[in-house]
């Protein structure tokens, strides 16, 4: 860490949501992460009040249009866990953007955890931390 008073966090989480925070003292590397232009995949844990539906599904990977919004949200990845639970990859970080997506298609998220973004895991224990490797952090920047 370089530059302890300016750390900030790359990509907010909400407060009900847990999972991967990555923090940095870069704003050029933290634009990289959270730029749409960069397509940096989110994969996040979605657990639903009501069965996803297949209706749900394909609206939700084809892009669904959010309340208060004139663009469709970009198309999502999704993966079927079980019927109450999901893993959605997006490229975007709207606010509150996965919770609205599930409102959208007539359904509520009791718990959101997010898993990765781009290459990087969550892998240390709840409450733990790690510094990131030479090459994950060289991920984030330009070519």
């Amino acid at each position: 860490i370089q530059d302890i008073e300016n750390l900030h966090i790359a990509g907010r989480l909400d407060a009900d949501t847990t999972g991967l925070v990555l923090i940095t003292d870069d704003g050029r590397w933290s634009f990289n992460v959270i730029s749409p232009a960069r397509e940096c995949e989110k994969v996040y844990r979605v657990n639903l009040r009501d069965p996803i539906t297949e209706d749900a599904i394909k609206q939700l990977v084809n892009g669904v249009l959010l309340r208060g919004t004139e663009q469709p949200t970009l198309p999502a990845k999704l993966t079927v866990v079980n019927e109450k639970e999901v893993l959605l990859t997006i490229t975007e970080g709207k606010y509150h953007q996965v919770k609205r997506m599930f409102g959208a298609v007539r359904n509520k998220v009791v718990a959101l955890h997010r898993e990765k973004i781009g290459p990087l895991s969550l892998d240390v224990p709840l409450g733990q931390w790690r510094y990131l490797t030479a090459e994950e952090v060289a991920y984030f920047y330009d070519e």
